[in-house]
């Protein structure tokens, strides 16, 4: 055989070990960009809370290696080296890093995917969601760019028992109650169609007075509200603390004290970071929202 035959054997037998022997997979993101799936990824940057947490949630707790200034649940997260905000990402910081995976969301500027994209970082952009089924979603496709698809799979599966348990004990509820979201602190901002928060009054089996607002976050008119007459007030919160100061000036509010919510004093405190952030934390808020609205049919959780 001569020296030509013998080199194209050798590189038919290369591409076919390209071909077959080593074969990646290519999926797309939320961006429709291609991302190709090859070893686990060691060095993971999370840029936001929701992705930080089902990372840690999948056991890659340990293969993080940055987050943004955001992300504080679990703990071991506030011990991660920080890589800026959600909108304010330290790029220098990032490229020091070394990572071989970020994960990033829709939330993140445009402009910084592509600075990203332009370095030739490996990335992968999740789209935020609208509702709780978004969040299964995330979850699996985390779970498939990480290599964790089994326990992706368990999480959801899991995820997806509680949300039925919920469920079944609703079913007999006769009286949807009229909600306002009350978020931002004071004031009268809410949320409207196309919220996770929307979706999670609906599943509570509330009625949100502002679903039918085609818009994901706005400022709620106060004739409006005293018109819609909510009976139940849902203060998203920080802490107890910001809660109380909430409260205290919805209780104060002169053209509010004839809302039926504040005459029967059903305002309420719900964790922010839990009904705000589309991971796996959304099911303790649907839970806990779930119990306020319709607490006779969890007696046996008290």
């Amino acid at each position: 055989m001569n020296s030509k035959k013998m080199l194209a054997v050798f590189l038919l037998f290369s591409l076919n070990a390209i071909l077959f022997g080593n074969q990646q997979k290519i999926i797309k993101d939320d961006l429709d960009f291609p991302y190709i799936l090859t070893s686990p990824p060691q060095r993971i940057i999370s840029l936001a809370p929701n992705i930080t947490e089902i990372l840690f949630d999948l056991g890659l707790g340990e293969k993080v290696v940055g987050v943004t200034r955001y992300c504080d649940f679990p703990e071991k997260a506030l011990k991660k080296e920080k890589i800026g905000g959600m909108i304010d990402l330290n790029l220098e910081r990032i490229i020091a890093l070394k990572p071989d995976l970020i994960i990033g969301f829709r939330g993140n500027p445009l402009r910084i995917i592509e600075r990203l994209r332009g370095l030739h970082l490996p990335l992968f952009v999740l789209e935020i969601g609208t509702n709780l089924e978004t969040v299964f979603i995330i979850i699996e496709k985390i779970g498939t760019i990480t290599q964790k698809e089994k326990k992706a799979e368990i999480l959801v599966e899991s995820l997806k028992k509680r949300y039925n348990k919920t469920q079944t004990a609703l079913r007999n509820v006769q009286h949807e109650p009229r909600v306002f979201l009350s978020i931002h602190g004071t004031g009268l901002w809410t949320c409207g169609k196309g919220s996770f928060l929307n979706d999670l009054v609906e599943k509570a089996r509330g009625v949100n007075i502002a679903g039918n607002i085609p818009r994901k976050w706005l400022h709620y008119n106060r004739e409006q509200l005293i018109h819609d007459n909510p009976e139940v007030i849902i203060t998203l919160s920080k802490s107890q603390r910001e809660f109380s100061n909430v409260k205290d000036w919805i209780k104060n509010e002169a053209h509010l004290k004839g809302i039926k919510a504040v005459e029967t004093d059903r305002i309420y405190f719900l964790d922010e970071n839990l009904a705000t952030r589309p991971g796996p934390r959304l099911i303790d808020a649907l839970e806990e929202l779930a119990r306020i609205l319709h607490p006779q049919f969890f007696k046996e959780e008290r």
